[in-house]
């Protein structure tokens, strides 16, 4: 994962809470070998930006799949981002904010009027290196999952491929050991091209199967899933803290 050049030169702030007005960026669902993952934005004090507006333009802003902001650490109130909309659940921001929070559940702001379920509290774990969270597919938005007969064809897929709506392509690289090769396409106008690992769509492709799997995703990121009791799944992966930078100021405000 890169983070943005501009971001790592900016000075830290001078706040006396270390946190205040400051973002942190984490690199989700790493590989093996703690490369790659999704980047996450976090604003830790949702207070900085305490409107719709403000938060969807700093999401912009800074560019990345998704950003979080952290309305009450305590009982993890979250707000999620794209860069072009609002959203009442996302696996990676999820997975990332349970990580950087340390906390056993987290609570998605619902958005009215959104294509998936609004979420519900959302319980969380650490096992070993690890973060888990535990999600019902409802929730996710729709991921059209299409299958492709080798790992190879999935690498050569252009990005994004022609068509409309977001496509999770996938084939086994080891279907007994439930190992599957995927790219994500979200196809939205936001400047997202290509999705480096996500969590929703790795929870409708388990559900589909009904089986763990072990994902490999974009240029090496790690997601790792296990159907649980009343339908629920469990996605899990490792993260890491890339940066903590100060936050931008949104041009709106």
């Amino acid at each position: 994962m890169r983070v943005s050049p501009t971001l790592l030169a900016r000075p830290r702030s001078g706040c006396l809470n270390g946190w205040v007005n400051e973002l942190d960026v984490l690199s989700v669902f790493c590989g093996p070998d703690g490369r790659h993952g999704n980047a996450l934005g976090v604003v830790r004090d949702g207070r900085t930006c305490p409107d719709l507006a403000s938060r969807q333009a700093t999401a912009a802003q800074l560019g990345f799949s998704e950003t979080v902001f952290v309305d009450d650490p305590e009982r993890g109130v979250v707000d999620i981002y794209t860069p072009g909309r609002r959203l009442p659940f996302a696996g990676h921001p999820l997975v990332g904010a349970a990580w950087l929070l340390d906390l056993e559940t987290l609570q998605p702001s619902p958005v009215l009027g959104g294509e998936a379920s609004a979420a519900e509290e959302v319980w969380a774990r650490q096992d070993g290196e690890f973060t888990w969270i535990t999600a019902r597919p409802e929730w996710a938005p729709p991921w059209r999952l299409e299958r492709y007969a080798s790992a190879a064809e999935v690498d050569a897929l252009s990005a994004p491929p022609s068509g409309e709506g977001r496509l999770y392509a996938w084939a086994w690289q080891d279907e007994a050991a439930g190992r599957v090769r995927v790219r994500a396409f979200p196809r939205r106008d936001d400047g997202i091209v290509e999705d480096e690992a996500t969590g929703a769509a790795a929870l409708l492709l388990t559900a589909e199967l009904g089986r763990a799997l072990n994902i490999t995703q974009g240029r090496g990121s790690q997601i790792l899933t296990a159907p649980g009791p009343d339908g629920t799944i469990e996605i899990g992966g490792r993260v890491r803290l890339a940066a903590s930078v100060p936050l931008p100021v949104p041009a709106t405000r």
